[in-house]
């Protein structure tokens, strides 16, 4: 996902994506980071709060649908945690965290995704929001 220039927001913050094109990127940059993560189908659908029959329609580039806000949302974080674990870690851990068992507080012995799945969106920012952290962002 090197040319993860992605617009998901418009001028207005996060609106749903109606255009093919724009979902399109926007779905291949989720499958990629899923990929990335080595996340198991049943997971990347959960944090992307999808249906596994759609998931699998993203993963084959053959979805149709539009993506609601809480889509977007979704796709937002994910991609700035990808963007964020790639310029924090070098090595194993910059695709290897998410799926890490984490003692710290906000994870309870928990991986990263097991708390998104778990805690939705609330739970993804709070994810961003520790990795910009963990850069030195807050």
């Amino acid at each position: 996902m090197s040319n993860a220039t992605i617009q998901i927001e418009d001028r207005n913050g996060l609106a749903p994506i109606h255009e093919r094109e724009r979902i399109g990127a926007v779905v291949k940059a989720i499958v990629r980071t899923a990929e990335a993560w080595e996340l198991t189908n049943a997971e990347a659908a959960s944090l992307f709060d999808v249906p596994i029959a759609t998931w699998s329609r993203m993963k084959a580039g053959t979805y149709r649908g539009v993506l609601d806000q809480d889509k977007v949302t979704r796709a937002s974080l994910m991609v700035g945690m990808f963007k964020g674990l790639r310029l924090l870690f070098n090595g194993p851990l910059t695709y290897g965290w998410p799926k890490l068992a984490n003692n710290g507080p906000q994870f309870k012995a928990q991986s990263p995704v097991e708390v998104m799945i778990a805690g939705g969106i609330p739970a993804m920012m709070n994810v961003r929001q520790h990795i910009d952290a963990l850069r030195g962002g807050m």
